[in-house]
């Protein structure tokens, strides 16, 4: 049964009026320490960053340039900013994300490889884009003889092809083809899934 007396035990026990309990825990004791978190915080910061840019660029909330872009730009900052942290600790990146549980395995991908997937291509892989290319194209043909005309089963593809054509910068941008692409992309985006090109489109 509760009573006053034991209220005041509990209260007693749990009595909080030292001085020391109510100090600010610091991170740091001089400037130098407080640099050192600043500077890791600020590569935990760009490497969750990183992993954000490429989610959003593997649903389409990025185009292809804007990721390129500022893919690069992260890539370089990450770059700079682990060369301020580096120490016996922290070896590398990996290291550094194992020490504070960072789960960002497309960000790792991507400061592995050390370049956009964009221009992942434009060097020394071009027979593969071109096969690509070519694949996807004779895919979308086939596709349209079969009367598959839904975005839903065109837009995929379609996209695909949009992508590996600008990752080959041996193409220029203003290429009929490159341009057309990039039309009929933007013309599925206005569309509704279940929608269906016309003739005339289809024709197109």
């Amino acid at each position: 049964m509760y009573s006053a007396s034991s209220g005041r035990r509990h209260e007693r026990r749990y009595d909080t009026n030292r001085p020391e309990l109510h100090e600010e825990v610091k991170l740091f004791r001089n400037a130098r320490e407080r640099e050192k978190y600043d500077n890791m915080a600020d590569l935990f910061a760009l490497i969750q960053t990183l992993q954000c840019l490429e989610k959003a660029y593997i649903k389409d909330a990025v185009t292809a340039k804007e990721y390129t872009d500022a893919c690069a730009k992260l890539l370089a900052q990450i770059n700079a900013a682990f060369n301020l942290v580096k120490s016996s600790t922290y070896v590398d990146i990996p290291a550094f994300m194992r020490e504070f549980h960072l789960d960002c395995p497309a960000a790792l991908q991507r400061i592995t490889e050390g370049k956009p997937i964009t221009v992942q291509d434009n060097q020394g892989n071009i027979s593969k884009s071109i096969a690509d290319v070519i694949s996807l194209y004779i895919t979308l043909c086939d596709k349209l003889q079969m009367d598959m005309t839904a975005k839903d089963e065109l837009y995929t593809d379609l996209k695909c092809l949009a992508d590996v054509l600008d990752r080959m910068s041996s193409i220029p941008p203003d290429f009929e083809g490159k341009t057309k692409i990039y039309h009929w992309v933007a013309e599925l985006d206005k569309l509704s899934a279940a929608d269906t090109l016309d003739e005339e489109q289809v024709r197109q």
